[in-house]
């Protein structure tokens, strides 16, 4: 290969590294937390590149921490076990049976290969789930439907977050890998809660910089169906305002970005997990992809 040429194929490599160094600098020590979903979760090549983009950050000097749901793995496994999956009001019914395949799965499962792809790179990668450390704790939720509340068993409310566990892991530049399962507040039970809400609220306990969902879209479309236009950002009053008009799968991803920012998290994204390596082309450069959601500005009206 001749000087000419590679400076030629260097050169572009030097241009996207240069890029990346305000971002390095302005992360560099900071927390953030991703929520793994997805068919990032189930594409063998976006597992790889996911893992990838977390060793990367962790060896860029950022403290990554990944939260994961399941939610195509727990319908195969209760396929298995001949569970039929309830839903009421689009909410899937746990039972005392299903719940003990939801913990198998998630903490036996999904954690073990996550932990198992990132641990490829060096002794990086610690599982837990919210029962550990009581990380994460729960109530029962009832959702109220035309009026009534309705009982979908094991199906549990945050309501309070221990990030002790979590920031020892940290400190020891760890990579926690933390399941969706909440230790019960009151019945010595376990709880399945939504991922994307765990994320958020794990996010705004430990003061994250910056909060990642996974999803299987571009970001927060302008006005789907009838344009493909992205958000590229937006404020929290902004958000609000959208959350009436949201498919039901956004609406937990978009909630636990608004609760984030409106708990000290400085912005949530919602990114493209089938883009390969779309966390570092998020968090590493000056475009960015996804929605980005911002607190409001402190004179913003309506505003507390």
């Amino acid at each position: 290969m001749s000087t000419s040429t590679r400076k030629h194929t260097a050169l572009p490599k030097a241009q996207t590294l240069v890029e990346a160094l305000p971002w390095l600098t302005r992360h560099h020590g900071r927390t953030v937390v991703i929520k793994f979903g997805g068919n990032a979760m189930v594409d063998e090549s976006l597992k790889a590149a996911f893992a990838q983009d977390v060793v990367f950050l962790r060896h860029a000097g950022l403290r990554p921490v990944v939260v994961h749901g399941g939610g195509p793995q727990i319908s195969a496994a209760l396929d298995r076990h001949g569970i039929v999956s309830e839903f009421k009001a689009g909410l899937r019914v746990t039972t005392e049976d299903a719940m003990d395949v939801v913990r198998m799965v998630l903490a036996g499962q999904v954690q073990r290969e996550l932990v198992g792809l990132l641990n490829q790179h060096g002794p990086l990668a610690v599982g837990l789930t919210g029962e550990d450390a009581h990380t994460i704790t729960a109530t029962r939720h009832r959702p109220r439907v035309d009026g009534e509340l309705i009982d979908i068993g094991r199906v549990g409310e945050i309501t309070e977050i221990d990030t002790g566990a979590i920031e020892t892991l940290l400190a020891d530049d760890r990579i926690p890998v933390v399941s969706s399962i909440a230790r019960s507040q009151d019945d010595g039970h376990v709880y399945n809660v939504n991922a994307d809400t765990a994320a958020a609220a794990l996010a705004a306990a430990l003061g994250a910089e910056t909060l990642m969902v996974l999803t299987d879209v571009e970001g927060l479309y302008e006005d789907w169906p009838h344009s493909d236009e992205v958000i590229s950002r937006l404020t929290a009053t902004e958000l609000e305002k959208l959350l009436p008009e949201l498919s039901s799968g956004m609406v937990p991803k978009m909630e636990g970005c608004l609760h984030a920012v409106r708990n000290g998290v400085r912005t949530a994204r919602v990114i493209d997990g089938r883009v390969q390596h779309s966390i570092l082309l998020e968090i590493f450069t000056d475009e960015g992809i996804g929605t980005m959601v911002v607190p409001d500005e402190p004179d913003t009206p309506g505003e507390s």
